[in-house]
């Protein structure tokens, strides 16, 4: 029997609090019927016989009168089939699509637990997304959670979206779809990544959660946890390789910030609460293989650093709990170079345990090594070249220069739709390795040279 409480305490901001509640569990559903309408919320503070309530609507109008609270005695559920595949979702899991509810299927609690490190599957394999940079340098390993750091103005939204369009496991290795999980975006964002989408004639293979930043905040907490229950489902009970995006992060923490300062708990960092650290951890831990399981869930979180400030709150903790980072640059992007990934800064943890011979190609870990190495010595090149001029380089320096150029141009940059082979990357990377002397190609098997190198 479920109790109806008629007064509340206080509202403050998107939080209502009830004094005098008995047997109320902490992320219970909660239903707000006021005059009109019926409003939902979770329980998400209690102490003593008083419940602080997250409201999932907005607040603005609401009376501590006229007001009933009734604790439903379960957490925030959403139902889930192979229908939901080609769907779109809000932030708490609800249709907005036009194609009705899912009716089969079963239902599940959002606040999923991270994978038990007992029961956790090495990750081996790789995600092809099409682009050279991601796929040669900064390998996507299934299982892995590898996030994106980017900045405001840069294309982030644009390599997000090629990404699912171009995403794809090895040729019987399994079925492979998309989670989608959109926090705090534009309207005309949230229209691009769906016709984009549409366009390539993707959208039945990907899983869309929608938050709109004229959305409630408190449902941005939300979202990415109804997008990895959808993913785990996926995984776990059909047995599908997963890939999970979700943009942006920042704006989820600031949410955090947000219902955090309601709350009027003690801040961290810049503001941040202080559990900060195990909340995203808590998401990217969903991330993995299971034992018994032919599923994988794969995470690219992608996070806009405030002011490009990779030691900020937000990249800072997130590098602590993933398996690496690829890292934008507006000085490449400034350059007209798309995507611009800055390849020194990024790196992929798991990479060496999915590439090489049996996954990609025998030569690609012998290839990543020396193109970071090459690339790091064209820095030292145009460092020097501003202090001496590039007429007084040695002829092996401008060889460097001539590589650096090379490869930004040609390998790095690409269009929005060209979708290149992972095998294509390695050959492409082999014709601007071939500008270099043999000589200087110290990170690379004799053998590889004597039947790639194309001087």
């Amino acid at each position: 029997m479920y109790k109806e409480y008629l007064s509340l305490k206080k509202i403050e901001g998107p939080l209502i609090v009830v004094e005098g509640v008995k047997g109320v569990s902490y992320n219970e559903m909660v239903e707000i019927k006021l005059k009109d309408k019926i409003k939902h919320g979770k329980v998400v503070q209690l102490n003593g016989d008083i419940a602080v309530i997250q409201v999932f609507e907005n607040t603005s109008g609401m009376s501590v009168r006229d007001i009933s609270v009734k604790f439903t005695g379960k957490p925030l559920e959403i139902k889930l089939s192979r229908e939901i595949l080609g769907r779109i979702f809000n932030g708490i899991g609800e249709p907005i699509d036009g194609g009705g509810p899912i009716f089969n299927g079963i239902k599940l609690d959002v606040n999923g637990s991270p994978i038990n490190p007992v029961a956790r599957r090495y990750p081996r394999n790789y995600i092809q997304t099409g682009i050279s940079a991601i796929d040669t340098l900064t390998t996507l390993i299934r299982g892995q959670k590898l996030p994106i750091f980017s900045g405001n103005g840069l294309p982030h939204n644009q390599i997000a979206a090629q990404i699912v369009k171009q995403a794809r496991v090895a040729e019987g290795e399994g079925e492979f779809a998309v989670v989608f999980a959109a926090m705090g975006i534009k309207h005309d964002d949230a229209h691009y990544f769906i016709k984009a989408f549409q366009d390539a004639g993707v959208l039945d293979r990907v899983v869309m959660f929608m938050n709109l930043a004229d959305d409630p905040v408190v449902e941005r907490i939300v979202t990415p946890r109804c997008a990895l229950t959808a993913a785990e489902y996926l995984a776990f009970y059909e047995n599908m390789h997963i890939l999970v995006i979700m943009t942006d992060i920042t704006s989820y923490c600031e949410a955090l910030r947000e219902i955090s300062a309601a709350r009027e708990e003690v801040p961290g960092r810049k503001g941040y609460p202080g559990y900060l650290y195990s909340d995203l951890a808590s998401l990217y831990e969903r991330a993995g293989m299971v034992e018994g399981s032919k599923g994988s869930i794969t995470q690219i979180p992608i996070l806009t650093m405030p002011n490009d400030d990779i030691t900020h709150p937000i990249p800072d903790l997130t590098g602590y709990i993933t398996e690496g980072q690829i890292v934008l640059s507006r000085e490449i992007y400034q350059r007209n170079i798309y995507p611009p990934i800055n390849i020194l800064p990024s790196l992929s943890r798991l990479m060496k345990d999915g590439i090489g011979e049996g996954y990609t190609r025998a030569d690609h870990p012998d290839v990543a090594n020396q193109i970071f190495s090459s690339y790091s010595k064209v820095q030292e090149v145009k460092a020097l070249s501003q202090v001496i001029g590039e007429d007084e380089l040695s002829e092996i320096d401008k060889k460097y220069l001539e590589f650096g150029n090379a490869f930004e141009y040609r390998f790095l940059k690409q269009s929005f739709d060209e979708d290149r082979d992972v095998k294509e990357s390695l050959d492409i990377a082999w014709e601007i390795l071939s500008i270099l002397p043999k000589n200087e190609l110290d990170r690379i098997n004799p053998k590889f040279i004597d039947e790639y190198y194309r001087g």
